[in-house]
């Protein structure tokens, strides 16, 4: 008996849980995901999620993101997200999300490149409070099932048409058929010895994706964050978010003097962090917010206090070790405006697809509100024709290599194309890291 939904969802970070979400509850849904739920990069946004805050703001929000991008964005979708972010904020307050607030209502924060105070927080833990909400949320839902340290290594496909995926569970290999697959694999930072992301997530979907013939864009976009905690120790690295300089912190070099305008979009900081660090032969720089009260500090970034601490720093008086690491993929999947890919039943959504609104670099707090405005996009459109679709479960070979030669395989794909589409950036940051 073969396994089938009408919809299966690959990722349950916030596009994947969100389109579940949007779905009529009639359709039955598969969640699938790599680690645990919570194993998400969107668990760990820190900064918040942009969002325009009148008619009289959009020019300047377009503007912004444009600018950011450096123009090669999409202007089209820049503009669906831009006139879509209202109502997003308020689905995700309908689904419980808590951002801060004051007597007056919300209160609003700025990041680097934005030119106004529009982005909505929670402490400095955004992403985790949207993304925790909404997987409550899923999870009490009948239709919607989540399947935990589920490994996508293929998808199935028919004349063009995709019609489910091939899955290896602690070594138990199956295929699962639906009317639609949507990839909502996220980012790949498990690419880089040096990345904000979670280290499994490895850009499977886009190796994939070339191995079928599914159209990627843009695969050399890959934004570097300027500012993470410096450590010698293996792992992740722990961002520092952008909003703390947006409310004053400023850098400097090891003779303390401070050499530029942290306010700059994202790449632009990092390549005077990289110039700083070659003129003082050195693997780090410093970001200091002693201005700030430790109270304020406190109340404000209260994970991003404790982080520092752990590591020896108290931010009130000590400037702290940073330097930059890989942190956003702004290319992926190539993606209509409805998240649709060049093959029929196929959708890519969030970090892992690329619909040009970032262009080539993402202005901050993008990031969660493009994700979920095309998510739900995606939902919209599969609900106008998966009725009249029927489940094919066509005879699948599944391949007998170890999951382990089949993550090599894919991680090798993935930075052969990046190399192939930019080698300047390729020599720059991922040369080294081409020995898996």
């Amino acid at each position: 008996m073969h396994e089938t939904y009408d919809i299966i969802i690959v990722g349950s970070g916030a596009a994947g849980l969100f389109s579940a979400l949007t779905f009529d509850e009639k359709y039955k849904i598969l969640v699938v995901t790599k680690d645990t739920p919570e194993q998400s990069d969107s668990f760990l946004a820190q900064g918040g999620i942009a969002t325009l805050l009148d008619r009289e703001d959009y020019e300047a929000y377009y503007e912004d993101t444009m600018k950011a991008g450096h123009y090669k964005n999409n202007p089209e979708a820049v503009k669906i997200m831009i006139e879509s972010s209202q109502e997003i904020i308020q689905d995700l307050v309908d689904f419980g999300v808590k951002f801060a607030h004051d007597e007056k209502g919300m209160t609003y924060t700025r990041e680097g490149g934005h030119s106004k105070f529009r982005i909505l927080y929670h402490d400095d833990i955004t992403g985790n409070e949207i993304t925790g909400k909404l997987l409550k949320q899923a999870s009490i839902q009948n239709h919607i099932h989540i399947k935990m340290s589920t490994r996508m290594i293929d998808i199935i496909e028919e004349n063009n048409r995709v019609q489910g995926i091939i899955v290896d569970h602690h070594g138990k290999r199956q295929a699962i058929y639906s009317k639609i697959v949507i990839l909502a694999t996220g980012g790949i930072g498990g690419l880089f010895a040096q990345s904000t992301n979670y280290p499994h997530l490895t850009g499977d979907a886009l190796a994939i994706s070339l191995k079928h013939h599914i159209e990627l864009e843009n695969i050399n976009y890959i934004q570097i964050h300027p500012t993470t905690l410096y450590s010698k120790k293996p792992g992740r690295r722990f961002l520092i978010s952008e909003s703390v300089r947006g409310e004053g912190a400023i850098l400097l070099n090891p003779d303390g003097k401070r050499f530029c305008d942290e306010l700059q979009p994202r790449d632009i900081v990092t390549e005077n962090i990289r110039k700083e660090q070659e003129k003082f032969h050195t693997d780090h720089v410093y970001l200091s917010l002693t201005h700030m009260p430790k109270q304020e500090i406190i109340k404000r970034f209260p994970n991003i206090y404790q982080r520092c601490l752990e590591e020896g720093y108290a931010m009130e008086k000590d400037p702290v070790p940073i330097t930059p690491a890989q942190h956003y993929f702004m290319g992926g999947i190539k993606v209509d405006m409805n998240s649709q890919t060049n093959k029929d039943c196929l959708y890519a959504i969030g970090e892992t697809s690329c619909n040009g609104v970032h262009g080539q670099n993402r202005l901050a707090s993008n990031s969660l509100l493009e994700s979920l405005v095309f998510a739900k996009r995606a939902a919209q459109h599969i609900q106008t024709y998966i009725d009249d679709l029927t489940i094919s479960t066509p005879d699948v070979n599944i391949s007998e290599k170890s999951y382990e030669e089949i993550e090599k395989e894919y991680k090798n794909l993935v930075l052969e194309e990046i190399k192939r589409k930019d080698r300047d950036f390729y020599d720059k940051w991922c040369k080294h890291e081409n020995k898996h």
